[in-house]
């Protein structure tokens, strides 16, 4: 008899809701080598949305200046760091806690696999009938001289005291979500971003729309800008790029990450991966029948994103204690970048709905003059929605100081059945917990 009947590598979100499921019927072991609780509470979405917090608070202030509000606040970062390290103090032994009260056996250490069924664990090899591989991503290294003296998101959501100058580099979700926090409290920022077409996901126009507002807040942002060199000097840095120096204090790299693959062996035991990660079928199988990967170390095409690895989880669960046959069924996934204003879509994304004018129409609207807009003084705020050749609304873009509460109110009206999967974190994303 095997030692477990599944065990779980790694204890972030894909892992934790793939375990729980399976530990009233199973013998479960979860391992995690790094922080049990994984990236998003610990250093991603969750501390990143905490400090948002403050900065949302003081934007809002800012647009409701003169209509009833006078004195703008001010941002305390060290209060701001105490306030997120109180939260994410708490979840590693929190996790791991709440692991082994469901009856979950829990070790701390970085696993090795010896065939399908074997793992080596601090020296000691373990047995199992199932393995699931939830070990994430890690940020991708730059691949210029001088990239030791760059910092990540993680440094960045750590620090005891806001530099004056920050570069960030990169054009995705972390750079202008970090970026936007910088500025707001105060510091100095440039993004670069080396071709002309950041955050290619969703529409220019609203991308573009985005880019001016972070630019009248005094952001920089270079595009079409390649970092070369980092050169460190009295422990101040400058970036050299393609069109000319930066002079920063601190360099954050914020160019994509990777899947975390790293002494796990898989190539050994025949598990195929690529650079997006490992390759799984529709039931979320790699290529060894009783291995199974979810959320971001997957090779997919779905963003990779907290509530989907949840999602995962949950499904491999069902498939594992064989309540389920049926290949996973994804519903709409909405994404959302949490900047000056927030930028959000869902459903049939407005990029495919441009490619295809014979199937599918874009409006946009202006809905500043909106009361719901108006009564915030949203100075911008605006919508494109794609229609299908019936007129049914099959998509829905949005920049707007609520983008996240109007795109979740879509994921209900385009979620008829099953369960739907909200923009993280957001008061939608809590409604599980009601349950």
């Amino acid at each position: 008899m095997s030692d477990y009947q599944t065990i779980v590598i790694g204890a972030g979100p894909a892992g934790t809701a793939v375990a729980y499921p399976l530990a009233a019927k199973q013998r479960v072991l979860v391992i995690e080598r790094d922080l049990f609780g994984g990236t998003c509470p610990n250093r991603g979405c969750d501390p990143k949305k905490m400090l948002y917090s403050a900065i949302e608070t003081k934007l809002l202030a800012n647009h409701m200046q003169g209509f009833g509000l006078s004195g703008e606040p001010q941002i305390n970062w060290p209060d701001l760091m105490a306030f997120k390290r109180a939260y994410t103090s708490q979840i590693p032994v929190g996790t791991q806690r709440g692991l082994t009260s469901a009856g979950i056996t829990t070790i701390h250490d970085a696993p090795t696999f010896i065939d399908a069924h074997t793992l080596q664990i601090a020296g000691e090899k373990v047995t199992t009938d199932n393995i699931v591989i939830a070990t994430g991503q890690t940020p991708r290294a730059l691949d210029i001289s001088g990239h030791q003296w760059a910092k990540t998101s993680t440094d960045f959501l750590d620090l005891d005291q806001l530099p004056n100058r920050i570069t960030f580099i990169g054009g995705g979700y972390i750079s202008f979500e970090l970026a936007n926090i910088a500025a707001v409290a105060g510091a100095k920022v440039t993004l670069i971003h080396h071709n002309d077409r950041p955050l290619k996901a969703f529409p220019q126009d609203l991308v573009d729309a985005l880019i001016n507002q972070m630019t009248a807040i005094g952001i920089d942002v270079k595009l079409e800008t390649t970092p070369t060199e980092i050169q460190q000097s009295s422990g101040h840095f400058t970036v050299q790029t393609s069109n000319g120096a930066i002079e920063s204090d601190l360099v954050i790299n914020a160019t994509g990450r990777i899947p975390n693959l790293a002494g796990l062996n898989l190539s050994d035991i025949g598990v195929l991966t690529d650079e997006h990660g490992i390759q799984v079928n529709d039931h979320l199988k790699t290529t060894v029948e009783n291995v199974y990967a979810i959320g971001d170390v997957v090779s997919r095409r779905e963003p990779k994103l907290t509530p989907v690895a949840g999602f995962e989880g949950a499904y491999v669960a069902q498939s594992i204690l064989g309540s389920t046959t049926a290949p996973i069924h994804y519903p709409v996934i909405p994404t959302i970048v949490f900047g000056t204003e927030k930028l959000a879509q869902v459903g049939v994304s407005v990029n495919t709905a441009l490619a295809q004018p014979d199937v599918y129409t874009v409006e946009h609207l202006d809905v500043t003059h909106w009361y719901t807009y108006n009564r915030i003084k949203d100075p911008t705020a605006q919508a494109l929605v794609v229609k299908d050749a019936a007129h049914n609304v099959v998509g829905i873009a949005s920049l707007s100081s609520v983008a996240d509460e109007l795109i979740n109110t879509f994921v209900d009206q385009l979620t008829p059945t099953g369960s739907p999967i909200y923009a993280y974190p957001t008061p939608a994303s809590d409604l599980s917990y009601f349950a």
